[in-house]
């Protein structure tokens, strides 16, 4: 049985961020993610994404984010445990015990629930059977693959019109097919959009692709006027949202709201020893950033440090103070 101070249940930029407060505080840490890489959804979702409401960074791609949280906690060597999902949660005595889907167990003096929205299923694409991994795919890893290729992105939210700006400089052609004739992206992203030669084609959905190979080579797209159209498609990105599922979480006796875990102003939940930060907790007022996670997850490991020795003092002093 691994025994730390704090475990944190995800490695996204606020399990991270977690990971070298608590290391800052002289707590010892293991994080644990059901993905095999650090990073949460910026790296298996957006890694090539331009993140530009992070305080100090003007612009900053995803990939590049999550390796500066990883080298920041990592002078305080936390634990990572990839690729394996907490699934129970117990008590030795006042202290949480995790059991993992490979077995292990984890005592901790305190954990932190940082998994954002919990597992993540890409909404399927009706017209894609057959194609998926053959020129239809849910995100992009890397920009490069795509250079030179005629790209459609199906979709009216942030994620397709992020996509459409990246995508931009390195493929042949963008179309984006948006089945209505308004967006859930921010507005100012619509409008960077539009100033380049993307073609942007609303009230319409692709009603089915068609292949070469045994890829992908076009699309065919009908608006709601019963007109369809050919256009040519090496990479259909389908960016259609996801669906979120707390998993073995939802039985642990957590109280929440929808999908959120409910917490206090400490970050505290209604279980002994349980916080939680970033986008998986709800409060009043709540604002679900990244910027506002690094806060919730100080605030969070700042309270557990008191929970695991209450003669800790709440809060530590600044970083920048030295000894």
């Amino acid at each position: 049985m691994l025994e730390v101070d704090v475990a944190i249940i995800g490695a996204g930029p606020s399990g991270l961020f977690a990971a070298y407060y608590a290391g800052f505080r002289g707590l010892t840490v293991a994080v644990i993610d059901t993905l095999p890489e650090p990073g949460g959804q910026i790296s298996a979702l957006y890694p090539e994404k331009d993140i530009l409401d992070v305080a100090g960074f003007p612009t900053i791609k995803g990939r590049d984010l999550v390796a500066n949280l990883v080298a920041q906690a990592a002078p305080f060597a936390p634990r990572y445990l990839l690729g394996v999902r907490a699934e129970e949660l117990s008590y030795r005595g006042s202290s949480p015990v995790l059991r993992l889907a490979d077995g292990n167990q984890v005592a901790a003096g305190a954990v932190i629930i940082t998994g954002g929205l919990g597992g993540f299923t890409p909404r399927p694409l009706p017209a894609a059977d057959g194609y998926l991994g053959a020129g239809v795919v849910y995100f992009v890893p890397r920009l490069e693959e795509l250079a030179g290729h005629h790209v459609v992105i199906v979709g009216g939210g942030d994620s397709a019109f992020d996509w459409a700006l990246a995508l931009h400089p390195v493929a042949k052609t963008v179309t984006v097919v948006h089945r209505r004739d308004r967006f859930r992206a921010h507005q100012t992203t619509v409008d960077r959009v539009r100033a380049l030669s993307v073609r942007i084609l609303v009230n319409a959905q692709i009603t089915a692709l068609h292949g070469h190979g045994g890829r992908v080579a076009a699309a065919e797209i009908a608006d709601n006027q019963g007109s369809t159209q050919r256009v040519p498609a090496d990479t259909v990105v389908a960016a259609l949202g996801f669906t979120a599922d707390l998993g073995p979480l939802a039985g642990w006796g957590l109280e929440l709201d929808r999908r959120h875990v409910v917490v206090g102003s400490t970050m505290a939940t209604n279980l002994p020893r349980v916080f939680a930060a970033g986008d998986i907790v709800e409060y009043p007022g709540k604002v679900r950033l990244i910027a506002t996670g690094f806060g919730e997850a100080a605030t969070a490991v700042n309270n557990a440090a008191v929970a695991v020795n209450p003669a800790a003092h709440l809060f530590p002093g600044h970083s920048s103070e030295g000894s």
